[in-house]
């Protein structure tokens, strides 16, 4: 079971559904949230869901003999969602904090063990062109974005732009596809005419069955050169899948000429066949 999807949520919030979308990416979609008054209220349940119910079921279920490494691992994937991360730089960030006895193989059967408790997922790179997986870096997701944020006691919530994309890869897992991360290398010339290559991120190849899509999560793309930025990875794909770029304003749908969908995130969320729009 996974927690609410923004649709869900919203048919059943109470308050004005204009505070809908922000209530939601602040405490995420778990159902008893639906019946607390105050943002204390919310916090204190989801702080303590945490360390009370998850963190304790898999200390137990997994006689961890590192619980104070477990509890570091939450607060790095906490503070690192959505952004490239494997064993090795999760090693060293802790060894940096002081944790010497931090190794590979014990952060990744620890990982393991939280994935397994469905608080976060792993989505893998995917090589777009070269239609292949790469296994060096991984992107993980919170499965409930509400409990990373009390985890990180609301510190970051104003990062809107990750909270986003977090929502986006959860409300397509919640569709049934897989999502992976995209790469695409870019080949060009440089001032002496030297072959330059950059690796540019898709943020979302999405699939399921023979529907492919890819989505760019852009939380603000108010100049040219943000959009261009945005649609950069997409234009570089050069294949005839549908291209989609998911933005916190509320705009109607619209394609440029090129094919690329620009729509709204309170739009996206709603419609259950937003994808095809």
């Amino acid at each position: 079971m996974r927690p609410l999807s923004f649709s869900e949520f919203v048919y059943a919030y109470e308050g004005d559904k204009g505070d809908a979308l922000a209530e939601y990416m602040d405490y995420g979609g778990l159902p008893e949230l639906l019946n607390m008054k105050t943002d204390d209220q919310k916090a204190s349940y989801l702080s303590s869901i945490t360390d009370t119910v998850y963190l304790k079921d898999i200390k137990e279920r997994n006689n961890i003999e590192l619980p104070y490494l477990l509890d570091n691992l939450m607060n790095i994937l906490s503070s690192t969602a959505c952004s490239l991360v494997n064993p090795t730089k999760i090693k060293d960030t802790m060894i940096s904090s002081g944790y010497k006895s931090a190794d590979e193989d014990t952060i990744s059967k620890y990982i393991e063990h939280i994935t397994d408790a469905f608080l976060f997922e792993k989505a893998v790179r995917y090589d777009v062109k070269g239609r292949k997986y790469i296994g060096s870096l991984e992107k993980y997701y919170p499965v409930d974005h509400g409990l990373t944020n009390a985890r990180l006691k609301f510190r970051q919530t104003s990062e809107r732009t990750h909270i986003m994309e977090n929502i986006i890869y959860n409300e397509l897992r919640i569709r049934g596809y897989r999502v992976d991360v995209g790469l695409v290398e870019q080949f060009g010339k440089n001032s002496e005419n030297k072959t330059t290559k950059k690796q540019l991120e898709v943020d979302f190849v999405v699939t399921r069955g023979s529907e492919k899509y890819y989505i760019q999560s852009a939380f603000a793309m108010n100049s040219e050169s943000k959009q261009e930025r945005e649609e950069r990875p997409l234009n570089a794909i050069g294949d005839s899948f549908k291209k989609i770029i998911v933005v916190r304003d509320n705009i109607k749908v619209r394609r440029n000429d090129k094919g690329i969908v620009t729509i709204g995130i309170r739009n996206f969320l709603m419609d259950k066949n937003s994808v095809n729009l």
